[in-house]
């Protein structure tokens, strides 16, 4: 599990690698442009269930920690389709990866 730790106050969310590599790549990609966006995903029911979201922001501090030093390959699909979200007007809703990774 590696973990987004955002802002300041610091929030930290887990979330497993192979995501958390994925949303690094979109949230790169937007804030190079300067673009700020809402990213969105299901809590667990460790964290009591429901939905969060953050304001993703040039101006926010963020730091993506990975728990292995492995690299991750990068699925084009998923990358299309988280960054087709991050571009709707209610921002990137995090979604399971279709296929998951390497395969159809």
């Amino acid at each position: 599990m590696g973990t987004l730790v955002y802002g300041s106050p610091r929030l930290a969310v887990d979330f497993d690698d192979r995501t958390l590599v994925h949303l690094q790549v979109v949230f790169a990609a937007k804030l190079r442009r300067g673009e700020s966006f809402f990213c969105s995903w299901g809590d667990g029911a460790m964290a009591g269930g429901g939905r969060s979201s953050i304001w993703v922001s040039p101006a926010v501090p963020i730091m993506f920690h990975f728990d292995s030093t492995d690299p991750h390959q990068i699925s084009r699909d998923w990358l299309d389709t988280l960054m087709e979200s991050a571009n709707q007007p209610q921002g990137l809703a995090l979604t399971a990866e279709a296929f998951g990774p390497g395969g159809e």
